[in-house]
């Protein structure tokens, strides 16, 4: 273990040494905050079916019936434009196997649905900010067949009951109004999480980003539709004037590349290597809003960001099938205060491990920081296209073994949640929030010797929940983005999402 990984960790292991149990109260009782982050999922795709959650029983047949482009309710679904399984899954089922389906949500791994098991890969979605909102369409939720690419696959789900993180909720806490921070894909949902703020590229217009400014509607909620083009979604996806990355006052949105290496994209010709070619069109400028991780060094608290194959990927380069690393996922690398060759970078990236070995390692040695973020490496993280749900599924609940088993565990508060939702449909409206979010429900499962046994919480949460209980616990300045999602949320007669307590048996 390197001296700066050791110092890293070592605040947490004095607090836990020096504070007895008698002594601890309430809150306080939470020592260790480990945070696993997976991908792509919406709440009715995979715990459709739990047993006193909010779930496909529940959802209304208009908010089930998908609406055509013209507003009109769809006589069938449109078949998964490409075929339902990913491109080199046998058996394939096709886009002509999956015609004429009713126009309702369908089983895809049942024998009463396509019988494609939890360890096959299926099709990936568009999951991007402008077609979120318009698929939310102010709460319906009835337009993510109109305004997906995938026909009717964005109305597929599993049957969790096989999943090992079934059998976890049941154990502890299942949030079933837990909602991704903001609308769209991964990229905007990390950011969100770790900052509550969304990226900008200044003067983009001016930029090497200039093409990848949007045409967006009047209010910002939407893109501008090409006239006379794909005007069902019976012929396919919709096509858009202008799509992109940038809103038109130039904030990212959709995928951008970090910086820093690990990118995308390679360094320039010369330059150093440690860096993204700073001209290619995708490269966000550094970053510098305040993150939660700021925020915690600044108080003390010891923290760190595990990527898995994190050094992998450095040094060998991304190499398929393994480990499929996902550069948008690790948005610490996007922010000055971590430029490579920095003191912060050093003590608080760390590298996970390929299949999340040194991770593994640090939780079996009661070595994590007070405050841990894990991200499982591409093909353990149940992303559609690129991985499969059983392949994630049991490295997560694997994770949560250890955990259970280490020296931090009598202190330790897990939450196991997805980014978002990865264009797939959920039936229950997001509360009315701001300009970036919330986005669609997604899964969250609390685990803790504090979490209320075999319970289903139906607070209001968002993926800020997370940094609110970090906040609350180690008693740090909220993030300006919590403030006015609050506010935001107040004036359009909602409460504030809830700090993840309300799953918690914490005593007096």
């Amino acid at each position: 273990m390197s001296y700066l990984r050791l110092l890293a960790c070592l605040p947490s292991l004095l607090t836990v040494s020096m504070a007895s149990a008698a002594s601890l109260q309430g809150i306080d009782q939470i020592q260790t905050v480990v945070v696993l982050y997976d991908e792509n999922r919406s709440f009715d795709s995979l715990y459709g079916n739990f047993p006193g959650a909010e779930g496909l029983s529940h959802a209304p047949a208009s908010a089930t019936q998908q609406r055509d482009r013209d507003g009109s309710i769809l006589k069938e679904l449109p078949p998964v434009w490409g075929g339902l399984t990913a491109r080199g899954v046998t058996p394939a089922v096709t886009q002509d196997m999956s015609a004429h389906l009713p126009n309702a949500p369908f089983s895809v791994d049942t024998k009463e649905g396509f019988d494609v098991g939890l360890n096959e890969r299926t099709r990936d979605l568009w999951h991007r900010f402008y077609q979120n909102q318009m698929q939310i369409n102010h709460g319906k939720n009835d337009g993510f067949v109109a305004w997906g690419n995938s026909g009717a696959m964005t109305m597929a789900h599993w049957n969790g009951a096989e999943m090992g993180m079934w059998k976890i909720a049941h154990k502890y806490t299942l949030a079933d109004h837990f909602f991704m921070g903001a609308f769209g894909g991964s990229f905007m949902n990390h950011q969100w999480f770790i900052c509550a703020c969304v990226p900008i590229y200044p003067n983009a217009d001016k930029s090497p980003a200039k093409d990848l400014i949007v045409e967006a509607t009047p209010d910002g909620k939407a893109l501008v539709v090409t006239k006379g083009v794909s005007k069902s979604a019976m012929d396919g996806p919709p096509i858009f004037a202008h799509d992109g990355n940038l809103t038109p006052d130039f904030y990212a949105v959709n995928t951008m590349e970090p910086p820093y290496q690990p990118s995308e994209n390679a360094p320039a010709s010369g330059d150093d290597p440690r860096f993204a070619n700073p001209n290619d069109p995708t490269t966000l400028p550094p970053q510098t809003q305040t993150t939660i991780g700021d925020l915690l060094s600044k108080k003390g608290v010891s923290w760190a960001w595990y990527a898995g194959a994190w050094d992998y990927v450095l040094k060998h380069g991304n190499n398929f099938p393994v480990p499929t690393f996902q550069m948008h996922h690790q948005p610490f690398n996007y922010y000055a205060n971590y430029a490579p060759g920095t003191a912060a970078r050093a003590q608080h990236l760390l590298d996970g491990g390929l299949n999340g070995k040194k991770f593994i390692e640090d939780i079996d040695a009661g070595r994590l920081p007070s405050v841990a973020f894990y991200k499982p490496q591409g093909n353990l993280n149940e992303h559609s296209g690129y991985a499969d749900i059983k392949s994630g599924d049991e490295h997560i609940v694997n994770v949560i073994e250890h955990l259970e088993k280490s020296p931090q565990w009598p202190h330790m508060l897990v939450i196991v949640t997805y980014d978002e939702n990865g264009g797939l449909w959920d039936h229950v409206a997001p509360p009315q929030g701001d300009r970036w979010g919330p986005g669609t429900r997604i899964p969250a499962v609390i685990i803790s010797p504090f979490a209320k046994k075999g319970f289903v919480d139906h607070s209001f949460y968002d993926t800020t929940s997370i940094l609110r209980f970090i906040t609350r616990r180690f008693e740090l300045p909220v993030l300006d983005g919590i403030r006015n999602r609050d506010e935001a949320l107040k004036k359009n007669g909602s409460p504030a999402a809830g700090d993840l307590t309300a799953a918690l048996d914490l005593g007096k």
